[in-house]
């Protein structure tokens, strides 16, 4: 009926106005050598240009730079605050004619009775002197200078004979913080400087008559000697991700690199070479007396904390938030060789067969049993690092990064979707393997899935049964299962096992929500018989996978009566709009756990690429976006390209995640309080004394 339609109008408009036609030819003949160009350029340049996510400082990134003028000609140079301090105990020209004698001076007054600032400028004055020794070479005398700084700054935050005169709202109180960071940040750096840091280790230092001990603990999941080593996150600055993400606080935000590990550990392969973690350093210091009186010996430890599972730690019975930097460990593995090589979207879309080696799920943070998975799967001619700003944005929420961990699946995107979804499927069951083995993970049963454009389709294959609905698409026999299909179909065993597993499947029923975005639900006219051309001449995909489909083609003429899925040329030719499979993947049946929620860009002001009367984000028409089985459906100003990149998309994604935990978190409390309720009663029923609030349950 609609094929007749069509063509009744095709043939009542034919040669009615031919300057209309000739209009749609150029602006089809436009298109076509625009998209020409583009895919040839990016053919003959990809790689050739890389983006820069971070760049080295000049100069350090330091909050007291100003006011101690450290980087001035003349600096540094003690702030005005604290030569009022010294002017108004009458020591200001004690300092100036012997630094030393003053610093002893202040400490026996200190002792005499407790003056913050004092504290404070003691304080100031040992890291002012620190600075001005390690610009002579002196590093001994420098150490010794951060440690008093970093002793001092402690004790003006924690000891309890300060604890009526501190005053957060005080300018100082920030600034002492600031000087707590500072000395510990330059301590590190001349240990690192010396050799590296190894967490479980106990190291002496001896300074000018005292000895520093320190002793390192790690406090994140990762083993003791999981990291290579250590960068400073003040010496870079951020060029790519759009936000930089950092909390106010107590210590030393630092990029710790990830060791590369060889061996047999299934694990690690879901870890990507070069990894970097964000880590803060920590240091509790406490003073030791000799036996006559005098304090030579700090004893200290440092500790390195991670942001993502603790943003705060117990200080001296005060919970103290952490200093922290989230973004730029990112960039730096971003802008890593390792992540460089792999990160080739163009040769995803070009060269499928070179692509599969690096094809898989991947983590850029350590595996937790108690974080719900969020899985990223990017689109055509992409890659995971289109995920970046989005999954650096939602990070930067405590009560996202409490609760859930960000994995992302890189295939090779120039291959049919319902292969790469194949294969996704059979990723997801290893991985499940590797890590949780004996399904005890219950958070791992609660996935979430973010599929951008193509990656959407994939994603929603993965909570679809395919029943026979699938298998019809390409014979009119009937089969009983994957078995009966293995049974008749010709062919060698393994390209037999193909076609089961891309025809056959069940939903995972791990994943219980999934949020496609700029995703071409009926296809996109985007695969027009111009690109779906070019992209034959450009994109190679395996042979095995051509092979495989021709092969069965080839010697099942009878019973593979449409073999378009199994010989379709590449991933263009898989969502043309009239690929038979989408309508298949719509009246599907599917995990009635799932809930769906799609996102479509649409622009108000549209391209050159998108003259046509269709609403759309430029590549997806609203037509082909729109979903009907979904809780929310949102629609943005965005091209197909950013329509997952802005905040409105990435704020909409954060309030889907809040919803889903609110959901999870109101059936474990109904299910506790029934469980509850039932042990109440039977104790009732068997004559027990009812428990603190049973009344309660039972009532419920």
């Amino acid at each position: 009926m609609n094929r007749k339609v069509v063509l009744i109008e095709g043939e009542r408009t034919e040669g009615i106005s031919l300057a209309n036609e000739s209009l749609q030819g150029r602006f089809a003949l436009r298109h076509f050598m625009m998209t020409i160009g583009l895919l040839l350029g990016l053919a003959v340049f990809s790689g050739c240009s890389t983006a820069r996510y971070l760049s080295m400082r000049k100069v350090r990134e330091n909050p007291l730079a100003a006011s101690l003028q450290l980087f001035s000609n003349e600096g540094p140079e003690i702030s005005v605050r604290t030569r009022r301090t010294l002017r108004r105990f009458d020591l200001e020209d004690h300092y100036h004619a012997n630094p030393t004698a003053c610093f002893a001076a202040i400490r026996q007054r200190v002792q005499d009775r407790p003056e913050s600032d004092l504290i404070y400028a003691l304080s100031e004055l040992s890291y002012v002197e620190g600075k001005k020794a390690e610009r002579l070479g002196r590093l001994s005398e420098a150490l010794n200078h951060y440690g008093v700084s970093l002793t001092n700054s402690y004790e003006y935050l924690f000891s309890n004979d300060l604890s009526a005169a501190r005053n957060v709202y005080d300018p100082q109180f920030r600034a002492v913080c600031d000087l707590y960071n500072e000395s510990l940040e330059d301590t590190l750096r001349i240990l690192c400087s010396d050799s590296h840091l190894e967490p479980g280790q106990t190291y002496t230092i001896e300074t000018l008559g005292h000895k520093f001990v320190v002793r390192t603990e790690m406090r994140g999941n990762w083993d003791k000697d999981e990291f290579d080593h250590y960068e400073f996150v003040s010496d870079y600055a951020i060029e790519t991700l759009r936000n930089r993400h950092t909390t106010y606080g107590l210590g030393v935000p630092l990029i710790a690199v990830r060791k590369d590990v060889q061996g047999d550990d299934q694990q690690e392969k879901y870890y990507a070479d070069g990894l970097s973690y964000s880590v803060t350093a920590l240091m509790r210091c406490v003073d030791q007396t000799d036996e006559e009186g005098s304090t030579n010996t700090t004893t200290c430890v440092l500790e390195f904390f991670d942001p993502l599972t603790a943003n705060q730690v117990l200080l001296s019975n005060d919970w103290v938030p952490l200093e922290t930097d989230l973004s730029t460990p990112l960039a730096f593995f971003l802008d890593s060789p390792e992540f460089q090589k792999r990160n080739q979207a163009t040769e995803g879309l070009l060269n499928p067969a070179r692509s599969q080696s690096k094809r898989g799920l991947y983590m850029l943070e350590p595996y937790d049993p108690n974080r719900i998975p969020v899985l990223m799967v990017h689109g055509l001619w992409s890659s995971p690092v289109t995920w970046m700003d989005m999954f650096n944005d939602l990070r930067s929420f405590p009560e996202i990064r409490e609760r859930y961990q960000f994995w992302f699946y890189l295939y090779p995107s120039g291959q049919p979707f319902w292969i790469s979804a194949t294969q996704l499927r059979r990723e997801l069951a290893e991985m499940r393997d590797s890590f949780d083995p004996h399904r005890r993970d219950t958070a791992l049963d609660q996935m979430v899935l973010v599929g951008h454009s193509m990656g959407g389709l994939i994603s929603r294959l993965q909570t679809m049964d395919s029943q026979d609905d699938f298998w019809k698409i390409v014979s009119d026999e009937p089969v009983t299962g994957p078995a009966d299909v293995l049974a008749k179909v010709k062919g060698p065993d393994d390209a037999k096992e193909k076609l089961v597993s891309t025809l056959f499947f069940e939903p995972n029923e791990s994943i219980k929500r999934v949020i496609t975005i700029g995703t071409p639900h009926r296809g996109s006219e985007f695969a027009n018989v111009y690109t779906r051309w070019l992209a034959r001449k450009l994109i190679r995909l395996p042979k095995m996978l051509t092979n495989f489909g021709d092969r069965l083609a080839m010697e099942n003429p009878r019973l593979l009566r449409n073999t378009q899925l199994l010989t379709v040329a590449n991933a263009l030719d898989s969502l043309a709009p009239e690929s038979p499979i989408f309508p298949v993947m719509m009246r599907a049946k599917k995990n009635p756990e799932v809930k769906y929620h799609n996102v479509i860009g649409v622009l108000k002001n549209s391209s050159l690429l998108s003259r046509r009367n269709q609403r759309g984000d430029g590549v997806v028409d609203y037509g082909s976006a729109t979903m009907t089985d979904v809780e929310s459906e949102l629609i943005v100003d965005a091209n197909h390209t950013d329509v997952h990149m802005i905040g409105k998309t990435i704020f909409e994604v954060r309030r889907i995640l809040l919803e889903h935990l609110a959901e999870i978190d109101w059936e474990d409390r109904v299910a506790r309080d029934g469980e509850s309720s039932m042990l109440a009663t039977e104790r009732i029923a068997e004559g027990l004394p009812p428990q603190e609030g049973d009344s309660q349950l039972i009532h419920r």
